[in-house]
């Protein structure tokens, strides 16, 4: 009998949180220890919207090698907000944040929602980041000059899920 394949793309599990820290302090997102009260909600409240996805790199799980986090934006008809997408920098260039960012986009569109929006900072350490968000086929649509600090725009991206 053939065993069903592994998803690599699945929730995350608290015991995840350990490896998605080391993600985020490889890849320096924001203070790791920021994740905790990020994703309490996520974890203890059954009526919560929240995407949360890891890409785990084996069949025991526990080998997250990536995390994900988008939620629906307040006071608008189905538009959502991609707030983090980290990669191990291991695993970067294989596809992995293209594979997270497609199973996202997927979810979404099965359940009628209408606009992923990704923000992202202007500054030249972050230009990679942007050149990914354009590979996925997001359209720069805003750019607020200064927005995070003195020469540091917030630059955000637009994908319509629906035709």
């Amino acid at each position: 009998m053939n065993q069903p394949k592994h998803n690599p793309i699945r929730p995350i599990v608290p015991d995840d949180i350990p490896a998605l820290k080391r993600v985020i302090d490889a890849t320096d997102m924001f203070p790791s220890e920021m994740l905790d009260d990020m994703i309490a909600s996520f974890f203890h409240d059954e009526g919560n919207v929240e995407i949360w996805l890891t890409f785990d790199s084996s069949d025991d799980q526990n080998n997250a090698k990536a995390i994900a986090y988008c939620r629906p934006e307040e006071m608008t008809d189905r538009t959502w907000n991609l707030l983090l997408i980290a990669v191990d920098p291991d695993f970067q260039g294989e596809g992995v944040g293209a594979a997270l960012m497609s199973h996202i986009e997927d979810h979404l569109i099965a359940r009628g929602q209408r606009v992923l929006i990704v923000e992202t900072s202007g500054t030249d350490a972050l230009a990679r980041t942007r050149e990914f968000y354009r590979l996925c086929q997001y359209d720069q649509e805003s750019r607020i000059r200064d927005f995070y600090a003195d020469g540091d725009d917030k630059i955000t991206f637009r994908k319509a899920l629906q035709s």
